[in-house]
């Protein structure tokens, strides 16, 4: 876990050098921002795999801030501490894409184990295939790049995202609500337009091939198939 990096957004400073000490004799590589802009920001410069962020922060709360690294770094895994604590918040903190949610105050102890487990659980994540095999199609999902033969279509981040649930799934529905909350983190109205749009981009990358296809089931989602 030593290589694994944790970035730590919390605007109490006390709390926050606390955490960067704790994290750091853990064996963790830790970068801490005191607001969710800056967090925003060092997620954008620096490859992250955990971030661990407050609710309650200045210049941006931590529910925008994780829907915004979630845009760009679906597979980022993101934990909250707060000391807001209703159910409502709780689920807020899920729906916005976060991974788990420990109350403030917490022990330690605890927050070590529970970002260990999600760090076993990315770790898992990544063993997993990265290379699909679609008709005639060689799909590289971390290089996002669609091959046949000798043409090599660069697919967009969201668009490989999308690509990679489908086809892990080849032959079975996969929902909508299921794709928009692993990968927007949100199911609403205009993230279902968009996922819409990167579906028929996935189309038309796919036309080459007539055998296969992407189907919509009405009113569930999506199915891709090879015939």
């Amino acid at each position: 876990m030593a290589n694994r990096r944790i970035l730590i957004v919390e605007d109490e400073q006390v709390l926050r050098r606390i955490l960067v000490d704790a994290l750091e004799d853990a064996g963790y590589d830790v970068i801490a921002a005191a607001d969710g802009e800056q967090g925003l920001r060092y997620a954008e410069e620096h490859r992250i795999d955990l971030v661990v962020a407050d609710i309650m922060m200045p210049r941006m709360d931590g529910f925008e801030m994780v829907r915004r690294i979630r845009t760009y770094h679906p597979d980022t895994l993101f934990m909250f501490l707060s000391a807001r604590s209703s159910a409502e918040d709780v689920v807020e903190g899920f729906r916005s894409g976060g991974h788990d949610y420990m109350r403030k105050p917490f022990a330690m102890s605890e927050l070590l184990v529970r970002i260990e487990a999600l760090l076993t659980r990315l770790a898992t994540t990544e063993e997993q295939t990265t290379e699909y095999n679609i008709a005639s199609f060689c799909f590289d999902s971390i290089c996002s790049t669609l091959r046949r033969g000798d043409v090599v279509i660069r697919l967009s981040s969201r668009e490989a995202s999308v690509l990679r649930l489908l086809a892990a799934n080849i032959g079975r529905v996969v929902s909508s609500r299921t794709i928009l909350l692993d990968l927007w983190g949100d199911d609403s109205y205009y993230n279902l337009r968009s996922l819409n749009v990167f579906v028929s981009k996935l189309r038309n990358h796919l036309s080459a091939d007539a055998s296969v296809e992407i189907i919509s089931v009405r009113g569930v989602g999506y199915k891709l198939i090879t015939k």
